[in-house]
């Protein structure tokens, strides 16, 4: 496991905050807003009620009814990495792909790239920090799904 301000733990809280996956198209398609320093409780939440869901990889705050641009995914350690305010900036060689969403029923095909480029900020010692990163493969895919959420569209 990963130490340091980088790393999130499940295991932060003895007392899980499992939330109900909201599926109301209204609340979803809604554009989220700016995530403060003060939503590290909503982070939590969306740690503990991922860890919650089989086969889940990522989950954004607007699918646990809170409308702030807010997500978390799983790393390839199976660590949650939380993304505050991420913004996609740079995508190269698309492709298509075959998603499900935990908020929607069914798959739907949508175009997704293999690199891309995103800015986010990262929650250090209670202040926002803001950072850059470069993701690949099945964790760009994650993170794009989850930025469409931030911005109100669904798959």
């Amino acid at each position: 496991p990963r130490e340091g301000p980088h790393a999130l733990r499940r295991d932060r809280k003895a007392t899980a905050m499992i939330k109900e996956i909201v599926k109301d198209e209204a609340l979803l398609t809604t554009p989220c807003e700016p995530a403060t320093a003060e939503d590290a409780a909503v982070v939590q939440d969306l740690i503990d009620t991922l860890a919650s869901l089989e086969d889940a990889a990522c989950l954004a705050a607007n699918q646990i009814g809170v409308t702030k641009a807010l997500a978390v995914y799983l790393d390839e350690a199976e660590e949650p990495r939380a993304l505050y305010n991420p913004k996609l900036k740079q995508a190269l060689r698309p492709y298509k792909a075959l998603e499900t969403c935990f908020s929607c029923d069914g798959e739907a095909k949508v175009t997704r790239f293999d690199w891309i480029n995103v800015t986010y900020d990262e929650l250090v010692d209670g202040q926002l920090v803001p950072r850059k990163g470069k993701f690949t493969g099945w964790e760009a895919q994650m993170i794009q799904h989850a930025i469409d959420h931030c911005k109100g569209k669904l798959i």
